[in-house]
């Protein structure tokens, strides 16, 4: 079973530092110049190489020992337009930015990974470690697929991992198939006709329109969409007007879906297109819906699903794995990279306690109490499946 000395103390420590340098200056979507220069330093270090530049912040360290087999680890590096609330000694120096979902962990995690298996070279075969940027919702994952990471950097299979607050430390989940959500956004522009405040029956009240809309979308899932399926449908800006006494022109509604099968995906599109079609003819407004797919779900690959489980199983033990966890309505742009390579995706525990600060919340902040079993489970993952060559 795991224990802490399997990551030595030194590579301990570092893993610190770097979560925290990292936390404390964090960096947004395509930005993250500084935490790719100490990736990039910290495995130059290391003595493995190092490729930049894709999607332009991109760090991609490449560790080859023998022959064998070629696999893909990957962390995202990106922080979230949040103000940090929390008060750590390391806190955001950024403001209204911060690492809110565990990045600067994930990027610790792989990092002494790399070290461990760049000083102990357990292996035969090649691990490309990925350091992704964007995340969070611009597709980062997405650009550095398109800029052709697996042309440059070919692999048998890409593995990712992330923690998860609300399961205790000590335990990994993980589900074949499908395992998140398909992410789209969505807006809506309503042009109506502006008016005085105290007389709406000489304009158009976009407004209103706005409200029959945001009504209307709610119907799609609790009225269209079988039980069985599933599907969000979830308003979450609504930007209009300026003062107490004017109707205003227009009024913009901004939202997101989630839904798991791509039929469903594509019904509630459809059903979102028929609605704006029917108010803008019932109400005499304009509306315009801009429906744009951001991210595809994950799909974890029965072979590697297993090889996940196996890994994580041995740090410890397989009462401690939870493979049937049902698929979750958030998303991860990994998916983009199990579209063109086998693999699978982990949540590893970080809870505490029923304190813990969720992710996304201005509370959060990464437990280091993980850092080593992260670590431990990708040396274990590359172990197992680039097993060191036994000849003499």
């Amino acid at each position: 079973m795991y224990t802490e000395t399997q990551i030595a103390a030194e590579t301990r420590q570092r893993m610190e530092w770097w979560r925290h340098e990292i936390h404390q200056n964090p960096e947004t979507a395509f930005e993250e110049h500084r935490t790719a220069n100490i990736v990039a330093n910290a495995l130059t270090l290391m003595g493995i190489a190092v490729d930049r530049g894709l999607a332009r912040t991109g760090v991609v360290g490449t560790l080859t020992n023998g022959h064998g087999p070629t696999i893909a680890l990957r962390a995202d590096m990106d922080a979230l337009h949040i103000q940090e609330l929390g008060k750590p000694a390391y806190a955001s120096r950024c403001v209204g930015k911060m690492h809110a979902c565990g990045h600067d962990g994930h990027t610790a995690m792989l990092l002494g990974a790399a070290e461990h298996l760049a000083r102990h070279k357990p292996f035969s075969g090649t691990v490309h470690f990925i350091f992704q940027p964007a995340e969070e919702s611009e597709g980062g994952g997405r650009v550095m697929v398109e800029e052709g990471l697996f042309e440059r950097f070919p692999s048998e299979a890409v593995y990712g991992m992330h923690n998860y607050p609300q399961v205790p430390r000590g335990r990994f989940m993980i589900r074949q198939g499908t395992f998140t959500a398909n992410f789209d956004n969505f807006e809506i522009h309503v042009v109506g006709k502006g008016a005085h405040g105290a007389l709406p029956e000489t304009g158009i009240d976009p407004i209103v329109v706005a409200a029959q809309l945001v009504t209307a979308l709610q119907t799609i899932v609790s009225r269209r969409t079988r039980a069985t399926d599933a599907a969000v449908v979830s308003v979450t800006q609504i930007r209009g007007g300026h003062t107490w006494n004017v109707i205003p022109e227009s009024v913009r509604l901004r939202g997101t879906v989630r839904t798991f099968e791509g039929k469903v995906r594509d019904d509630t599109e459809a059903a979102m297109r028929q609605i704006c079609r029917g108010i803008a003819e019932m109400s005499g407004a304009q509306i315009e819906l801009d429906y744009r797919t951001v991210c595809p779900a994950v799909v974890n690959t029965p072979a590697n699903t297993e090889a996940a489980i196996s890994a994580a199983a041995a740090l410890v033990g397989i009462d401690a794995v939870d493979t049937e966890l049902p698929p979750v309505m958030g998303s991860e742009d990994f998916a983009f990279m199990l579209r063109k390579r086998p693999g699978a995706y982990i949540m590893i525990g970080a809870g505490e306690g029923e304190s813990d600060a969720d992710l996304h919340n201005p509370y959060y902040d990464f437990n280091d109490a993980i850092l080593s079993l992260g670590a431990a489970y990708w040396v274990e993952l590359v172990k197992q499946q680039l097993p060191a060559s036994r000849s003499t």
